[in-house]
């Protein structure tokens, strides 16, 4: 379906936001099934909870603009989960593989960032204030999600010299 006007391609930015949380949700739930690292497989679940919720809003936001979402032919999270399994598969470190697994989830959520500051804009341009509320929380949990990782990223990173550290005074 080509995008005629503006209010169709914020219906099809949305419908891709929808489908790409719907897909993470489920990348997340397997994940979580890979993780071994408590304080990582925490983080992992409430991300997962907290799509549920952003599934909630997108589908009001729906509502609001009276309209459903369309379906799309995007693969990139599947290529993304692929190239995922195979790539953590063959990390041996359990150190490394923790890390490599937490910098996977930036990247897929700074995907979900950039869509989401462009929808906030767009719902503001199309007078949808409402749906750019909804919107915009949606994107607070992402950046909330980033920051989270951040610092599980660096407590990790800092374990992991001090006990380089201990190792070399020893």
């Amino acid at each position: 379906m080509p995008a005629r006007s503006a209010k169709e391609t914020f219906l099809r930015l949305l419908s891709h936001v929808r489908e790409g949380t719907e897909k993470a949700t489920k990348i997340y739930d397997e994940l979580g099934q890979m993780v071994q690292d408590p304080q990582v497989k925490e983080a992992i679940d409430a991300r997962t909870f907290v799509s549920h919720s952003v599934l909630a809003k997108i589908d009001q936001c729906f509502k609001i603009i009276g309209e459903q979402p369309v379906k799309l032919g995007g693969r990139l999270q599947e290529v993304f989960l692929e190239d995922f399994r195979k790539e953590v598969s063959e990390i041996q470190s359990p150190p490394a593989r923790r890390l490599f697994i937490l910098a996977k989830l930036v990247h897929l959520n700074h995907l979900r960032i950039g869509e989401y500051e462009a929808l906030v804009a767009a719902a503001d341009a199309s007078g949808h204030f409402g749906v750019g509320v909804l919107l915009e929380s949606c994107l607070a949990d992402k950046l909330a999600f980033a920051e989270r990782t951040r610092r599980l990223i660096r407590e990790i990173a800092e374990i992991r010299i001090a006990e380089r550290k201990g190792v070399q005074a020893a």
